[in-house]
């Protein structure tokens, strides 16, 4: 009898596994349509600012043709950015207030995290806590204040007063993603260093750095792109040409009255996200790893 049940219940499994197949495939074609949307609503502006940057400003003004397509590319965009004085100075003060600003946000972020997780003083949960919870406030609300310490020090219209500003910004949140680092490594090889005589800062550079360098790059990734990428900042403390960085000079340079110079605005946004493509395109790995030990750790 069992026999004759299995064979009578054959066909019924093999229709059940043949609905659940084309369920499976229905929701592959699904995922797939989905991802391919995202995929062109997320590339066509990187495409379309690339083959603007690639025309002749006879080509941009001309109203006949295929706008998405490149007729005669060009550097020309290119190359008339780079004669620009002020933009070589624009490039030079982004990179030298990122270089600032990731090396004084990567220091405070680490040594703030390896004393909220190992030093165990009263109340470092709640400080944990409250450290992460000021990066939820947004940057809007914040550059007023910010402005009255700015002046304070009288770095108004001074390009290194983005190197006080951007560490507020990004050390909460570098701090976050250390502190699951840092918790998720054992507390033995804490007892085990002590032993061996080693103090705080040796445990920290001998057994902590190495251990959450994943952590370490996501946070400097992090730490690139907020000071790389601004723009509210920069737009309320600098006004001289000589002061500003590549966000705002390209917008305060290119663009007069009712006159945009759509090549050359184009051109220096290709440059301008050309770092953080590089960075992210190495080092994706890293920062996925590093948001994900910081986010379920600790």
């Amino acid at each position: 009898m069992s026999g004759v049940a299995a064979i009578a219940d054959a066909p019924l499994q093999a229709r059940r596994r043949s609905r659940g197949e084309r369920r499976r495939m229905w929701a592959l074609w699904g995922s797939y349509a989905a991802l391919a949307v995202f995929v062109i609503v997320f590339l066509v502006p990187p495409y379309y600012m690339v083959a603007t940057a690639l025309k002749t400003d006879a080509d941009i003004a001309a109203q006949i043709g295929n706008p998405w397509l490149v007729q005669h590319p060009t550097l020309k965009n290119f190359i008339d950015l780079f004669e620009m004085p002020n933009f070589r100075g624009y490039f030079l003060n982004s990179v030298l207030i990122t270089a600032a600003t990731v090396s004084v946000s990567m220091v405070i972020s680490v040594l703030a995290a390896f004393g909220l997780v190992r030093l165990g003083f009263k109340g470092s949960a709640t400080l944990a806590s409250g450290v992460f919870l000021t990066y939820l406030i947004p940057n809007s609300l914040l550059f007023i204040p910010l402005f009255q310490v700015v002046r304070a020090f009288g770095l108004i219209n001074n390009v290194w007063c983005l190197a006080v500003v951007f560490p507020t910004l990004a050390v909460p949140f570098c701090t976050w993603i250390m502190i699951g680092y840092f918790g998720s490594i054992p507390k033995e090889l804490d007892e085990v260093a002590l032993i061996d005589g080693a103090g705080y800062l040796r445990m920290l550079w001998s057994i902590f750095i190495p251990v959450a360098l994943p952590g370490i790059i996501a946070a400097t990734i992090f730490a690139f792109t907020v000071s790389w990428g601004e723009f509210l900042y920069p737009l309320a403390y600098l006004y001289s040409s000589d002061q500003k960085v590549l966000t705002i000079g390209i917008a305060g340079d290119l663009i007069r009255g009712d006159v945009f110079q759509w090549g050359k605005i184009m051109a220096g946004c290709v440059i301008a996200a050309s770092p953080p493509i590089v960075i992210y395109a190495f080092l994706m790995d890293y920062y996925i790893a590093g948001l994900t030990a910081g986010a379920t750790k600790g």
